[in-house]
């Protein structure tokens, strides 16, 4: 007889802010085949022979501004919320990190010791990415294979453009958005290489990146983080009716000389900043718990470069986090699969 259970997986963090926890972390994480998606020996030289001697000590210092007391702010909040939805489903639930711990391994051991043998993978990404969703599904398959081949696992589809999602999301936007009078929002996603679309592209050649390509009905929507990022935007604004020329969907956090997909949201903010407009909205979507790259790398890098040149406020949107109606919707997802298998 099947027992299920859910594993909700995350990126994961550092076990501190020290160093050394956020070398080793860099370490598995940079050297994924899916993150870093060149051969094995230019990887091992990039990783471990440059960037692992100079960037720890700079994470090291950004982790430490966004550390709490209680641990780092992604792993806490994501406790959180598996805490939340818990309480929402009687199917046991477990969490476990991409990279770092609780592992991936750790979390399907913790449902096994409960007696379950069919586990549905949710990674809590809205849009599907080769360094996001689909690292996951493969580490996750990998372990059942070596450790747990007596159970069965279901993967969770990116869930970019579901309509209670898109509810949530834009419930929480406009939740905290009321009282500021923003001139602008910018939807903020993280960035990946164009490589990576490309890639991703299973009818090897609708793809182009060229502005209208995800505009286009494809088969290839379904793996591509670009469109998918856009359809969220998209929905989000129907949704909350804004008006055109109110918002902008940019990429952020990007990483060697390679053309990551664009535009920048960097670049974009100095630029909004510099042709007038004095208020401005950032919300994270490709993010459902706050971490570095939002608490950090937009909430202090982004507000200090906006106000820098010309800005006078700066409103940083909280992700979703253990928000409740997020939660219950996950329950509602795991409660579906349950009587479903959905």
């Amino acid at each position: 007889m099947n027992k299920k259970g859910v594993l909700l997986v995350n990126l994961g963090s550092p076990d501190s802010p020290t160093k050394k926890d956020v070398r080793k972390y860099l370490d598995e994480f940079l050297m994924d085949e899916r993150v870093i998606d060149i051969p094995y020996l230019s990887r091992l030289f990039l990783v471990k022979g440059i960037i692992l001697n100079t960037r720890p000590k700079k994470s090291a210092a950004a982790y430490q501004k966004v550390w709490w007391p209680e641990g780092s702010p992604l792993i806490v909040l994501s406790n959180r919320l598996k805490d939340k939805v818990s309480a929402k489903t009687e199917v046991p639930v477990a969490l476990a990190m991409r990279y770092g711990n609780p592992s991936i391994k750790a979390g399907i051991q913790e449902l096994v010791n409960l007696g379950v043998n069919e586990i549905l993978i949710l990674p809590l990404y809205p849009q599907f990415a080769m360094a996001t969703t689909e690292t996951i599904f493969v580490k996750a398959e990998e372990i059942r294979k070596k450790h747990f081949p007596q159970i069965t696992t279901v993967d969770f589809p990116a869930f970019y453009n579901q309509k209670n999602y898109i509810k949530v999301l834009g419930d929480s936007l406009k939740n905290s958005i009321t009282g500021f009078d923003y001139d602008h929002i910018v939807f903020s996603y993280h960035g990946v290489p164009e490589r990576h679309i490309l890639k991703s592209d299973i009818t090897k050649s609708h793809c182009k990146i060229d502005g209208n390509c995800c505009n286009e009905h494809s088969e290839a929507h379904k793996f591509c983080y670009r469109h998918q990022c856009y359809e969220t935007t998209k929905q989000v604004v129907e949704y909350l009716n804004l008006s055109e020329g109110s918002y902008t969907t940019t990429f952020q956090s990007r990483l060697g000389k390679d053309p990551w997909i664009q535009p920048y949201t960097d670049e974009t903010i100095e630029k909004y900043a510099k042709n007038g407009i004095k208020k401005l909205a950032i919300i994270t979507p490709a993010f459902v718990s706050d971490c570095l790259e939002t608490i950090e790398e937009i909430g202090m890098e982004a507000k200090d470069e906006f106000l820098e040149h010309g800005g006078e406020a700066f409103h940083r949107v909280d992700c979703l986090n253990d928000n409740d109606d997020w939660a219950s919707l996950i329950a509602e997802w795991i409660n579906n699969w349950q009587e479903n298998n959905l």
